[in-house]
């Protein structure tokens, strides 16, 4: 089974040196312009893994992802009444050529 893995945004003096992070997770993404580095690293040890990134001489900052926190099931969601209508009125007209067909054999 797939451990629990949370992204951080690591923000870095230089790139070179972000390299050096690989130990502390999966790097997804390193922008040269922006000097950051976007990375996984397993939840269970997400506390421990900041502190010890944030102590490195070339990180200026660590930011956690929230991106975890956004609901994806959306139980309140209404259906659109035209679309609906537009599935009614196709089926409908299937039914109707799928009929016609039938009667003219």
């Amino acid at each position: 089974m797939r451990e629990h893995r949370v992204g951080l945004a690591v923000y870095v003096k230089n790139t070179k040196a972000a390299r050096n992070l690989r130990k502390f997770g999966n790097i997804h993404y390193i922008s040269r312009r922006l000097n950051y580095v976007a990375m996984y690293t397993a939840a269970d040890t997400l506390d421990e893994t900041i502190e010890r990134i944030s102590r490195l001489d070339f990180v200026t900052r660590v930011e956690k992802s929230h991106r975890h926190e956004i609901p994806v099931h959306y139980d309140n969601a209404r259906p659109d009444k035209a679309k609906e209508f537009d599935y009614k009125m196709e089926e409908s007209q299937i039914l109707s050529i799928i009929r016609g067909g039938e009667q003219s054999r």
